[in-house]
Protein backbone atom coordinates (compact mmCIF):
# COMPACT_ATOMS: atom_id res chain seq x y z
CA UNK A 1 0.00 0.00 0.00
CA UNK A 2 1.67 3.34 -1.28
CA UNK A 3 1.95 6.14 1.30
CA UNK A 4 -1.42 8.21 -0.02
CA UNK A 5 -3.27 5.02 0.07
CA UNK A 6 -2.61 4.68 3.86
CA UNK A 7 -3.30 8.07 4.68
CA UNK A 8 -6.82 7.51 2.76
CA UNK A 9 -6.89 4.11 4.67
CA UNK A 10 -6.31 5.57 7.76
CA UNK A 11 -8.89 8.45 6.56
CA UNK A 12 -11.65 6.11 6.91
CA UNK A 13 -11.94 5.35 3.24
CA UNK A 14 -12.47 1.68 2.05
CA UNK A 15 -11.22 2.05 -1.28
CA UNK A 16 -8.04 3.85 -0.61
CA UNK A 17 -6.41 2.14 -3.10
CA UNK A 18 -7.82 2.95 -6.04
CA UNK A 19 -8.37 6.29 -4.42
CA UNK A 20 -4.70 6.90 -4.54
CA UNK A 21 -4.12 5.74 -8.04
CA UNK A 22 -6.28 8.65 -9.03
CA UNK A 23 -5.17 11.21 -7.33
CA UNK A 24 -1.27 10.97 -8.05
CA UNK A 25 -2.30 10.15 -11.81
CA UNK A 26 -4.22 13.48 -11.54
CA UNK A 27 -1.59 15.03 -10.12
CA UNK A 28 1.11 14.11 -12.85
CA UNK A 29 4.21 14.10 -10.77
CA UNK A 30 3.70 17.40 -9.14
CA UNK A 31 4.47 16.85 -5.55
CA UNK A 32 3.11 19.86 -3.90
CA UNK A 33 -0.13 19.26 -6.02
CA UNK A 34 -0.56 15.73 -4.69
CA UNK A 35 -0.53 17.00 -1.10
CA UNK A 36 -3.09 19.38 -1.64
CA UNK A 37 -5.28 16.80 -3.41
CA UNK A 38 -5.06 14.33 -0.35
CA UNK A 39 -5.61 16.56 2.11
CA UNK A 40 -8.66 17.45 0.88
CA UNK A 41 -9.65 13.93 0.34
CA UNK A 42 -8.77 13.75 4.22
CA UNK A 43 -11.03 16.16 5.02
CA UNK A 44 -13.95 14.59 3.26
CA UNK A 45 -14.23 16.07 -0.02
CA UNK A 46 -15.75 14.41 -3.35
CA UNK A 47 -12.84 12.72 -4.79
CA UNK A 48 -14.32 13.34 -8.34
CA UNK A 49 -14.17 17.54 -7.10
CA UNK A 50 -10.64 17.34 -6.54
CA UNK A 51 -9.28 15.12 -9.46
CA UNK A 52 -12.15 17.13 -12.25
CA UNK A 53 -13.83 14.51 -13.47
CA UNK A 54 -15.24 10.77 -13.41
CA UNK A 55 -14.93 7.47 -15.72
CA UNK A 56 -19.09 6.96 -16.14
CA UNK A 57 -19.14 3.78 -18.14
CA UNK A 58 -16.49 4.10 -19.94
CA UNK A 59 -16.93 8.15 -20.83
CA UNK A 60 -15.00 10.50 -18.87
CA UNK A 61 -17.15 13.11 -17.29
CA UNK A 62 -16.04 16.41 -15.94
CA UNK A 63 -17.35 17.01 -12.34
CA UNK A 64 -17.19 20.92 -10.94
CA UNK A 65 -16.86 21.39 -7.68
CA UNK A 66 -20.40 21.96 -6.20
CA UNK A 67 -21.95 19.80 -8.18
CA UNK A 68 -24.09 16.19 -7.73
CA UNK A 69 -21.03 13.39 -8.26
CA UNK A 70 -22.09 10.92 -10.68
CA UNK A 71 -22.45 7.23 -9.10
CA UNK A 72 -21.57 4.18 -10.97
CA UNK A 73 -24.75 2.75 -10.25
CA UNK A 74 -26.90 4.93 -12.89
CA UNK A 75 -24.59 3.52 -15.43
CA UNK A 76 -26.91 0.74 -16.30
CA UNK A 77 -29.59 3.03 -16.82
CA UNK A 78 -27.84 5.24 -19.13
CA UNK A 79 -27.04 1.66 -20.71
CA UNK A 80 -30.78 0.98 -20.90
CA UNK A 81 -31.37 4.51 -22.18
CA UNK A 82 -28.98 4.60 -25.38
CA UNK A 83 -30.51 0.97 -26.00
CA UNK A 84 -34.41 1.68 -26.12
CA UNK A 85 -33.84 5.10 -28.49
CA UNK A 86 -34.67 4.68 -31.80
CA UNK A 87 -32.18 5.38 -35.25
CA UNK A 88 -32.28 9.37 -34.97
CA UNK A 89 -34.63 9.42 -31.85
CA UNK A 90 -35.18 11.90 -29.12
CA UNK A 91 -33.65 11.49 -25.18
CA UNK A 92 -34.47 14.08 -22.38
CA UNK A 93 -32.24 13.50 -19.14
CA UNK A 94 -33.89 15.69 -15.93
CA UNK A 95 -32.41 16.44 -12.80
CA UNK A 96 -29.12 15.69 -15.26
CA UNK A 97 -26.65 16.99 -12.38
CA UNK A 98 -22.89 17.11 -14.51
CA UNK A 99 -24.57 15.63 -17.34
CA UNK A 100 -23.17 12.27 -17.16
CA UNK A 101 -26.19 9.99 -18.42
CA UNK A 102 -27.11 12.53 -21.22
CA UNK A 103 -23.38 12.74 -22.32
CA UNK A 104 -23.04 8.61 -22.31
CA UNK A 105 -26.44 8.38 -24.35
CA UNK A 106 -25.15 10.67 -26.39
CA UNK A 107 -21.51 9.18 -26.94
CA UNK A 108 -23.61 5.83 -27.78
CA UNK A 109 -26.17 7.22 -29.98
CA UNK A 110 -24.46 10.38 -31.70
CA UNK A 111 -27.29 9.98 -34.15
CA UNK A 112 -29.84 11.15 -31.32
CA UNK A 113 -30.79 14.40 -30.07
CA UNK A 114 -30.35 14.02 -26.43
CA UNK A 115 -31.42 17.36 -24.00
CA UNK A 116 -31.23 18.11 -20.49
CA UNK A 117 -32.31 20.30 -17.67
CA UNK A 118 -31.24 20.86 -14.58
CA UNK A 119 -32.69 23.68 -11.63
CA UNK A 120 -29.73 24.07 -10.47
CA UNK A 121 -27.33 26.98 -12.89
CA UNK A 122 -23.90 25.54 -11.96
CA UNK A 123 -24.86 21.92 -12.58
CA UNK A 124 -25.78 23.25 -16.04
CA UNK A 125 -22.84 24.69 -16.61
CA UNK A 126 -20.83 21.54 -16.28
CA UNK A 127 -23.39 19.61 -17.92
CA UNK A 128 -22.65 21.83 -21.35
CA UNK A 129 -19.20 21.60 -20.54
CA UNK A 130 -19.27 17.81 -21.02
CA UNK A 131 -21.00 18.68 -24.64
CA UNK A 132 -24.66 18.52 -23.45
CA UNK A 133 -27.45 20.99 -24.63
CA UNK A 134 -28.63 21.65 -21.56
CA UNK A 135 -31.44 24.37 -20.31
CA UNK A 136 -32.41 25.38 -16.76
CA UNK A 137 -35.64 25.43 -14.96
CA UNK A 138 -37.59 22.74 -13.57
CA UNK A 139 -37.82 19.38 -14.82
CA UNK A 140 -39.65 19.95 -18.50
CA UNK A 141 -40.40 23.58 -17.87
CA UNK A 142 -37.46 24.88 -20.21
CA UNK A 143 -37.41 22.25 -22.25
CA UNK A 144 -38.12 22.99 -26.61
CA UNK A 145 -41.47 22.91 -27.21
CA UNK A 146 -41.11 20.70 -30.25
CA UNK A 147 -40.13 18.16 -28.31
CA UNK A 148 -43.97 18.15 -26.13
CA UNK A 149 -45.33 14.38 -27.58
CA UNK A 150 -42.34 12.56 -29.68
CA UNK A 151 -39.54 12.13 -26.90
CA UNK A 152 -38.70 8.50 -27.15
CA UNK A 153 -36.72 7.81 -23.23
CA UNK A 154 -36.82 10.31 -20.43
CA UNK A 155 -34.55 9.52 -18.25
CA UNK A 156 -34.11 11.41 -14.14
CA UNK A 157 -32.19 10.81 -11.44
CA UNK A 158 -33.96 12.60 -9.55
CA UNK A 159 -33.77 13.09 -5.75
CA UNK A 160 -35.15 10.21 -3.90
CA UNK A 161 -33.43 10.22 -0.49
CA UNK A 162 -36.24 10.98 2.38
CA UNK A 163 -35.59 13.39 4.33
CA UNK A 164 -35.32 11.66 7.53
CA UNK A 165 -32.79 9.44 5.76
CA UNK A 166 -30.14 12.57 5.00
CA UNK A 167 -28.81 11.73 8.30
CA UNK A 168 -27.28 8.30 7.41
CA UNK A 169 -25.64 9.57 4.04
CA UNK A 170 -21.93 8.95 4.45
CA UNK A 171 -19.89 11.82 6.17
CA UNK A 172 -18.14 13.37 2.49
CA UNK A 173 -21.60 13.54 0.81
CA UNK A 174 -23.63 15.09 3.71
CA UNK A 175 -20.81 17.89 4.01
CA UNK A 176 -20.11 18.47 0.83
CA UNK A 177 -22.77 17.45 -2.33
CA UNK A 178 -25.91 19.78 -2.41
CA UNK A 179 -28.97 18.76 -0.68
CA UNK A 180 -31.09 19.89 -3.31
CA UNK A 181 -30.11 17.03 -5.46
CA UNK A 182 -30.66 14.27 -2.67
CA UNK A 183 -33.51 15.29 -0.74
CA UNK A 184 -36.39 13.63 -1.91
CA UNK A 185 -38.91 14.56 0.93
CA UNK A 186 -40.57 12.72 3.50
CA UNK A 187 -40.98 9.46 1.68
CA UNK A 188 -38.18 10.61 -1.27
CA UNK A 189 -40.88 10.90 -3.91
CA UNK A 190 -41.77 14.22 -4.18
CA UNK A 191 -40.03 15.08 -7.06
CA UNK A 192 -40.46 11.18 -8.72
CA UNK A 193 -44.19 11.93 -8.49
CA UNK A 194 -44.07 14.78 -10.22
CA UNK A 195 -41.53 13.23 -13.35
CA UNK A 196 -44.14 10.17 -13.26
CA UNK A 197 -47.10 12.84 -13.71
CA UNK A 198 -45.80 15.12 -16.81
CA UNK A 199 -43.94 12.75 -18.76
CA UNK A 200 -46.99 11.24 -20.63
CA UNK A 201 -47.30 14.57 -22.04
CA UNK A 202 -43.53 14.38 -23.43
CA UNK A 203 -43.28 10.73 -24.28
CA UNK A 204 -44.67 9.52 -27.84
CA UNK A 205 -46.96 6.69 -27.98
CA UNK A 206 -44.50 3.77 -27.04
CA UNK A 207 -41.72 6.04 -25.31
CA UNK A 208 -39.80 4.30 -22.36
CA UNK A 209 -39.54 6.34 -18.58
CA UNK A 210 -36.71 5.09 -16.70
CA UNK A 211 -36.35 6.08 -13.08
CA UNK A 212 -33.34 6.20 -10.82
CA UNK A 213 -35.22 4.90 -7.48
CA UNK A 214 -34.32 3.60 -3.81
CA UNK A 215 -34.53 -0.01 -3.23
CA UNK A 216 -37.49 -0.09 -0.93
CA UNK A 217 -39.17 2.78 -3.35
CA UNK A 218 -40.61 0.24 -6.43
CA UNK A 219 -43.52 -0.81 -4.29
CA UNK A 220 -44.92 2.87 -3.84
CA UNK A 221 -43.86 3.74 -7.68
CA UNK A 222 -45.59 1.49 -9.59
CA UNK A 223 -49.24 2.34 -8.60
CA UNK A 224 -48.31 5.76 -9.79
CA UNK A 225 -47.10 4.43 -13.20
CA UNK A 226 -50.18 2.70 -13.93
CA UNK A 227 -52.15 6.12 -12.89
CA UNK A 228 -50.47 7.90 -15.95
CA UNK A 229 -50.83 5.05 -18.05
CA UNK A 230 -47.49 3.36 -18.17
CA UNK A 231 -47.57 -0.28 -18.51
CA UNK A 232 -44.44 -2.86 -19.02
CA UNK A 233 -42.85 -1.47 -15.60
CA UNK A 234 -39.85 -3.45 -14.71
CA UNK A 235 -37.54 -2.75 -11.99
CA UNK A 236 -33.75 -2.53 -12.56
CA UNK A 237 -31.19 -4.19 -9.92
CA UNK A 238 -27.35 -4.09 -9.91
CA UNK A 239 -25.24 -7.23 -9.48
CA UNK A 240 -26.42 -7.88 -6.29
CA UNK A 241 -30.04 -7.92 -7.17
CA UNK A 242 -30.28 -4.83 -5.16
CA UNK A 243 -33.00 -2.31 -6.92
CA UNK A 244 -31.63 0.50 -8.36
CA UNK A 245 -34.60 1.98 -10.80
CA UNK A 246 -37.55 1.20 -12.62
CA UNK A 247 -38.58 1.81 -16.28
CA UNK A 248 -42.05 1.85 -17.62
CA UNK A 249 -43.51 2.33 -21.13
CA UNK A 250 -46.21 4.73 -23.00
CA UNK A 251 -48.76 2.46 -24.93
Amino acid sequence: MSDVAARLAGAGFPSADEEAVELEVAAAGDAALLESMVRRREQGEPLAWITGSIDFGGERVRVAPGVYVPRLQSVPLAQLAAHELPTGGGAVDLCTGAGAIAAFVLAQRPDARVVATDIDDHAIECARANGVDAHVGDLFDPLPADLRGHIDVVTAVAPYVPTPELQYLPRDVRAYEPQLALDGGGDGLDVVRRIVTEAPAWLRAGGSLLLEIGGDQADAVRPLLAAQGFTEVDTLVDAEDDVRGISARLP
